[in-house]
């Protein structure tokens, strides 16, 4: 293969245009550097976060959320009637049609973010094609590339090659469907659930974590019929069991979810002759729904041809990567989902940023820079929303001993609820500070209840700068509100 040209040769190659890659590339952009991010999925920069994932699933939040507050219309003397959602009311075709409109604009704004800070981009699957770590792309569109020639059109499946002194890979994951399960591919993905142009009247979700929490709280409050399969008792268990049990009554006991608890897991699925599948699950239950969605778990993109450049991968099917991002090839980083150290867009984000500050700054204070994976908040766009960060109460036991670990615990109703006449109009708010050693630091914070993702940004601050539970006491309680419940526990 004939040597790549000046043209090709890059000093940061990122293949990934998602949140990750895209905040590290422009951060050596403004450094100084020559660079190129490459991205897989034509003309659709921003990763999972903007085109599958958090962006348009809090799109379909807020309907969900507005869906609730429309049934409180009565109750605050805006309404006569009952207000309920129901299956119907919700105009999910004009809502998707907004909705995808919206992220292809943000998709623009990546682009042309971008071109401003002087990175270069094209559209291509990217794979490695030799020990020094040579790039070949092929494109998956046709689309100019300025770079390398003005006013021409490079078609779709052409190659081309590219080499950097200094490669990330920050190509995201991808979401998982069981391929032991018959019938598996009958269901969707949590990728399918933005592609879908009508409201299904029944659905089955299946997974106990975030994403299976979220998409069967904003099915059920649009009006679908809903069922969340899970495992075990409960939802979320990665988290601390004061979300884990609140979250999972409210989903069964007021929301109208049907939790299917110690499910056995899904053992088949089948079609029927009018479209609906058949779900069996392992304890003898059969499920009859319109659509049915996995939410089992994801998978890094790693089909990069890794082995020629060393790269390792661990049990889980993720790149290794030291704290540095640095992979076991020298030249080659890594972040973002594809790694799996958080899964979350602002880490990747954050990750990016402090590799590229390293890497191309020249700024002795840069020399060690790195992302601490520590104390991360992170929330659940569940109804109501839970918010989580620093240990849990059985991790802060494990880790400190439960003589030096003190909980404090507070469950209310919040004040918005005092106009309702009927409980099931309720949402719960339910907080728990975890403290450890004479001075009580907070080592965990926990939270259900509304705001609970606003709230958690700025108390995520104080616990990051190693806040105790006299910090928190000393700051004046502003009245009335929910949040201000967390300094003034005792």
């Amino acid at each position: 293969m004939a040597p790549t040209s000046s043209l090709n040769k890059f000093d940061y190659l990122v293949i990934g245009g998602g949140s990750g890659g895209v905040a590290s590339a422009r951060r050596a952009a403004k450094y100084g550097a020559k660079v190129l991010v490459i991205e897989a999925n034509f003309n659709k920069l921003g990763g999972t976060c903007v085109n599958v994932g958090c962006v348009p699933k809090k799109v379909m939040w807020y309907a969900a959320d507005a869906a609730h507050k429309k049934h409180h219309l009565k109750s605050y003397g805006l309404s006569q009637g009952d207000d309920e959602v129901k299956y119907g009311d919700f105009a999910w075709g004009a809502i998707k049609e907004k909705r995808d409109a919206y992220v292809t604009r943000l998709n623009g704004i990546y682009e042309r973010n971008l071109q401003r800070e002087g990175v270069s981009h094209l559209f291509g699957r990217a794979k490695f094609i030799n020990s020094a770590g040579d790039v070949e792309v092929t494109l998956t569109g046709d689309q100019e590339i300025k770079f390398l020639e003005e006013g021409k059109t490079f078609q779709k499946d052409e190659k081309l090659v590219f080499s950097g002194e200094h490669i990330l890979i920050a190509t995201g994951g991808a979401p998982i469907v069981p391929p032991d399960v018959e019938g598996a591919d009958l269901g969707i993905t949590s990728d399918g659930f933005f592609q879908l142009e009508s409201q299904p009247k029944s659905v089955a979700v299946v997974g106990a974590g975030y994403i299976g929490v979220e998409l069967s709280g904003i099915f059920q409050s649009v009006g679908s019929e809903t069922h969340l399969v899970i495992r075990g008792d409960t939802v979320l268990r990665s988290f601390d069991d004061i979300i884990q049990n609140t979250i999972t009554d409210y989903y069964t006991d007021k929301l109208g979810v049907n939790v299917v608890k110690k499910s056995g897991s899904v053992t088949k699925v089948e079609g029927t002759k009018d479209g609906k599948k058949k779900v069996h699950l392992g304890n003898g239950q059969v499920l009859e729904v319109d659509t049915l969605v996995w939410t089992v778990g994801r998978k890094g993109l790693i089909d990069l041809g890794l082995d020629l450049v060393d790269v390792k991968i661990n049990s889980k099917g993720q790149i290794e990567a030291d704290e540095y991002q640095q992979t076991a090839n020298p030249k080659i980083y890594s972040l973002g989902d594809v790694v799996g150290k958080v899964e979350l867009t602002p880490v990747a984000i954050a990750a990016g940023r402090r590799l590229s500050n390293r890497l191309f700054s020249g700024k002795p204070e840069f020399a060690e820079d790195k992302l601490d994976y520590s104390n991360v908040p992170s929330v659940i766009f569940s109804h109501p929303e839970a918010g989580s960060i620093g240990l849990s109460t059985k991790e802060a036991i494990e880790k400190y001993g439960e003589s030096n670990v003190k909980v404090y615990n507070s469950k209310f109703t919040a004040m918005y609820y005092a106009m309702m006449e009927s409980d099931d109009l309720k949402s719960p708010t339910v907080y728990r500070i975890v403290c450890t050693g004479e001075d009580e630091k907070v080592v965990g914070l926990h939270i259900v209840g509304d705001a609970s993702a606003e709230i958690l940004q700025g108390f995520g601050v104080a616990i990051k700068m190693g806040a105790t539970k006299k910090d928190f006491d000393n700051c004046v309680a502003i009245h009335p509100t929910s949040a201000e419940e967390l300094v003034t526990m005792t």
